[in-house]
């Protein structure tokens, strides 16, 4: 299934349907009247989350999408039905975008959550709804409201728990092969990933989701490489994997500029924790290692980890420090939930009434 992440599409709920002039004419009834009954509401236009579905190629061939029309109305007071709504199926995480691309109409994050974008017009009123004392035999009738119709964008960012980014060739893919029993393309050229994978790592009987973005290289911000359209992805990762190839010569020069371009790209997104780590170390001698580790803390000011993606070497260690930052992670947010829905009881005792400080 090919992978497509952001496309612009047409919405256009229906229009309701026209209300109707009839009047009563029956053998042996001596009064007759208006009896013409109102149109149907129009259709609306859904978009709903749905799981097990991480790309948007269906909307790749087909962009404009209508909700069903109103039925008019009949005689004998009949209404008409109302247009069968129209509901869009998009993978968790899907963003909706107005025309211009900036303002957020929606973001659809859990599954099964239900948005709706265009309302149906309203039926109009059949000369039933218009008679009066004064005015026993309307002829009048009200046509229906025409829907809503508007043009969105619709961009996805995948939800993973942790995601992976570095340059290219940094092994990135290798080491998503080698902790999940996802199957990304590898290969000894750079750019091998054009774009995002997932995997579920399990650690401790317990599971998280990886992501595997392409490669970032310096200007990525301006467009050079991929450009850093598929860092959107890992936005709502709790936890970020720098991966640095240990066999470049300059890895203090490697992480400046991987860092630099999330700043570019968002800032939030650079204050996310962050696990560094030193791939390929079964290529280099010790004290190569060692010297390029201690440059690597000195300048991130953080420990480094060590790993051989290809060898599965540190691997479940990188994995238990992932699972053990999302657990504190969620033990700070109970902590600030529970003090947030903890509400202190007044001491009666120490409560002074009016008549006590009158004494």
């Amino acid at each position: 299934m090919k992978f497509l992440d952001e496309c612009k599409i047409y919405i256009q709920s229906g229009d309701g349907g026209n209300g109707c002039v009839s009047f009563r004419r029956e053998k042996f009834v001596e009064y007759g009247g208006p009896d013409g009954g109102a149109g149907g509401r129009g259709g609306s236009v859904y978009v709903e989350a749905i799981p097990n579905l991480n790309t948007l190629i269906d909307y790749r061939y087909q962009q404009h999408f209508r909700g069903a029309r109103g039925q008019h109305g009949m005689g004998r007071n009949r209404s008409g039905t109302s247009g069968e709504d129209l509901i869009l199926k998009v993978p968790v995480g899907t963003q909706i975008l107005a025309d211009d691309k900036e303002t957020l109409l929606a973001d659809l994050t859990t599954p099964g959550q239900i948005v709706r974008l265009a309302r149906g017009g309203d039926g109009g009123y059949g000369n039933q709804h218009f008679k009066t004392s004064v005015n026993q035999a309307p002829r009048r009738f009200d046509p229906g409201w025409p829907g809503e119709e508007q043009w969105i964008w619709l961009r996805l960012k995948l939800i993973a728990d942790a995601g992976m980014l570095g340059m290219p060739n940094a092994g990135k893919s290798t080491f998503l092969a080698a902790v999940t029993r996802a199957k990304p393309k590898i290969a000894d050229y750079p750019f091998t990933t054009l774009h995002p994978q997932l995997g579920v790592v399990s650690v401790f009987d317990k599971e998280f989701v990886l992501a595997d973005i392409p490669g970032l290289i310096e200007d990525a911000h301006m467009g050079a490489g991929l450009g850093h359209r598929f860092l959107g992805h890992i936005e709502r990762c709790r936890v970020l994997i720098h991966m640095i190839d240990g066999t470049q010569e300059d890895v203090v020069n490697a992480y400046e500029v991987i860092r630099n371009e999330l700043e570019e790209y968002l800032e939030e997104l650079a204050d996310k924790p962050e696990i560094i780590v030193l791939n390929k170390v079964d290529s280099l001698y010790d004290d190569e290692i060692a010297e390029k580790k201690a440059a690597l803390e000195e300048v991130s000011g953080k420990k480094v980890l060590l790993c051989s993606a290809v060898a599965r070497q540190g691997t479940q260690d990188i994995i238990e420090q992932v699972w053990e930052i999302m657990k504190e992670g969620d033990e700070e947010k109970a902590r600030i939930m529970e003090t947030k829905l903890y509400v202190p009881i007044p001491d009666m005792d120490a409560v002074v009434t009016d008549d006590e400080s009158d004494d």
